[in-house]
C-alpha cells in the first residue's frame, strides 16, 4: 500500500465537468487497480454531489473489468434521487470507454432510532500483536528470491492480524479471521474522508477468508482471485486512523466463487461498519 499523501492523493478527485470527475492510481507495482480504491473513488465522487448534511450509510458496487494502473479513471455520477431525509446516487468508473465499475450509494441525514448490535469479540488489543509488515519479513525470509520483496515495505496503513497464516505454507484453518487496522496517521476530521479510508481498507482481506479452508498458496500459478462485488454499510461514526477489529467469515465457497462477510468495530467495542463481498476463486488444472 502506498504512504499516506498518496492516500490522501488518490482520493483528490479532478472536477473536469458537472458530475464528472477524473483519478489516478498510485504507482504500486500492481498489474490491475486495487478494488478498495476503485470504491473509494466511487463513493468520492458520490460525495461531492451531496449535501453536507447526508453521510454514506450503505453501498453496493460490482467490479466488471480489471482496471489499468497506467491511464486515469473517468467517475461518471447519477443523481438518481435528492430526497427529504435520504439522496441515492449511481457513480460508473470508466477507461477507455468502457465501464470497469458501478456502485450505488445511498446518503442519509442523521436521525436517531432503534439502537442494538452484536458485540464485538474478544481478542488481543493491537498493541501486543506483531504488524502485518513484520509478519510478512518474518515470513519472507524462506520465501523464493523472486518473492521476498513483495512485502518488504512498510505502509501509513496499518493491519496486525490476529491469527495470520503462513502464505507459503499454508494450513488448513476456518473460514475465519480477524485483524486490527487502521491509518498509521492522522486524517483530516471530515467524516468523509473517514468513510473513503475504510472503505479502502475493506476490500484488503476480505476475500483471503473465502481460500483458508482449503490452504490456498498466494504464490500459486493455477490459482485465480478477483472481486466480483462489494457492499459495505456505515452504522456509527468512527475514525479510521484510529484502531478498527476486522472480523471476518466465509459461510459459503462453490461455484468458482467464495462468498464472505465482514464487521468492523472500534475499540470501544461499537459495530461502526458492516461488509460482504463474493469473490472469484477459480483453481485452473494443473500442479499449484
Amino acid at each position: 500500500m502506498q504512504p499516506l499523501n498518496q492516500i490522501i492523493k488518490t482520493f483528490d478527485l479532478e472536477e473536469i465537468e458537472l458530475n464528472h470527475y477524473l483519478a489516478t492510481s498510485p504507482n504500486e507495482g500492481w498489474q490491475r487497480v486495487y478494488g478498495g480504491q476503485v470504491i473509494g473513488q466511487a463513493l468520492v465522487a458520490a460525495s461531492r454531489t451531496v449535501d453536507a448534511d447526508r453521510s454514506a450509510h450503505s453501498l453496493h458496487g460490482y467490479f466488471l473489468r480489471a482496471g489499468d494502473t497506467e491511464i486515469p479513471i473517468l467517475y461518471k455520477v447519477d443523481r438518481i434521487r435528492d430526497g427529504k431525509s435520504f439522496t441515492t446516487r449511481r457513480v460508473v468508473a470508466i477507461q477507455r470507454g468502457q465501464a470497469i465499475f458501478t456502485m450505488s450509494i445511498s446518503f442519509q441525514v442523521a436521525e436517531d432510532g432503534l439502537n442494538h448490535q452484536f458485540d464485538m469479540p474478544t481478542t488481543p488489543a493491537p498493541e501486543t500483536l506483531p504488524s502485518n509488515d513484520e509478519i510478512r519479513q518474518e515470513q519472507a525470509k524462506s520465501w523464493p528470491p523472486e518473492f521476498q520483496d513483495t512485502f518488504s515495505g512498510s505502509s501509513a496503513i496499518q493491519t496486525r492480524p490476529v491469527d495470520p497464516v503462513d502464505m507459503l505454507h499454508p494450513q488448513p484453518a476456518d473460514p475465519v479471521q480477524r485483524c486490527w487496522m487502521r491509518c498509521g496517521e492522522a486524517l483530516p476530521d471530515d467524516p468523509r474522508i473517514h468513510q473513503c479510508v475504510l472503505a479502502y481498507l475493506s476490500d484488503w482481506s476480505l476475500l483471503d477468508t473465502a481460500t483458508r479452508p482449503h490452504a490456498v498458496r498466494f504464490m500459486q500459478d493455477n490459482v485465480q482471485v478477483a472481486s466480483l462485488d462489494h457492499a459495505m454499510w456505515f452504522h456509527r461514526p468512527f475514525r479510521a486512523d484510529e484502531w478498527l477489529l476486522y472480523d471476518q467469515d466465509s459461510p459459503s465457497a462453490s461455484g468458482a466463487r467464495g462468498f464472505n462477510r465482514g464487521l468492523i468495530y472500534n475499540q470501544a467495542g461499537e459495530l461502526v461498519a458492516s461488509t460482504t463481498q463474493e469473490g472469484l476463486v477459480r483453481i485452473h488444472s494443473g500442479d499449484g
